[in-house]
């Protein structure tokens, strides 16, 4: 059973969305807008956010960021746009996965399950690195150290990062790696997996080249 935090201003879409964690065998805990959230969380701990981004007092944005510098809470960002620079600042921000409204609930909920279910994995309790040159990726610490400086990226950056690595010298394809990787039958923008491959990129720095774009196939990690 997860605990659950809905943001949103629009009372309509907290009672939908709290229907179906409800139905579920979850917990929902509501709030009106950002600052709402901040506070909430500076009293509670839940295991995952929904969070808007178009909100009065304070945006979506703002909220993880505060959020984000106490808890680091998984979440999940729901808006009414769609623009790539909207997604963009959100995965530099360290969410987890975004859904565009409209939105059907059954999809919110398989993507809720495919964030708790990775963030389990990523507890097994056995160490493994990997290291090529100044290049260093420690799975189980889930860090990423070049030239011995530890890289800053978000959730999903190490997610793709590590898949690609566990698959090093094999031919991924966009499909499978939006399977994979985002845990669910993708029905977004699957633009949505380049601009993670362009942030990871900007992230690598001169270890970037360690991925090789296959025309009209997907991606390569060359390990």
């Amino acid at each position: 059973m997860y605990k659950i935090l809905i943001t949103d201003d629009e009372e309509k879409i907290r009672a939908l969305i709290k229907k179906y964690i409800v139905f579920e065998g979850h917990r929902a805990f509501e709030a009106s807008n950002g600052m709402e959230a901040v506070e909430i969380c500076q009293k509670e701990s839940f295991d995952i956010i929904i969070m808007d981004i178009m909100m009065p007092e304070l945006d979506g944005f703002s909220a993880v960021k505060e959020i984000r510098k106490k808890q680091d809470i998984p979440v999940l960002m729901l808006s009414a746009r769609g623009e790539e620079y909207d997604k963009i600042h959100g995965f530099e921000l360290g969410i987890d996965d975004y859904v565009v409204k409209p939105f059907s609930p059954k999809e919110l909920m398989m993507r809720i399950d495919a964030i708790m279910k990775r963030a389990s994995k990523n507890n097994n309790g056995e160490h493994e690195v990997f290291v090529m040159d100044g290049f260093n990726a420690d799975f189980t610490a889930r860090r990423v150290l070049i030239n011995d400086e530890n890289i800053e990226m978000s959730p999903k950056e190490f997610d793709l990062i590590f898949y690609l690595i566990k698959n090093k010298n094999i031919a991924l394809t966009r499909e499978k790696l939006i399977t994979e990787v985002w845990g669910y039958d993708f029905y977004g923008d699957d633009r949505t997996l380049d601009t993670h491959i362009k942030l990871l990129r900007k992230s690598l720095g001169n270890y970037a080249k360690l991925i090789t774009t296959l025309r009209g196939v997907g991606y390569r990690f060359e390990g």
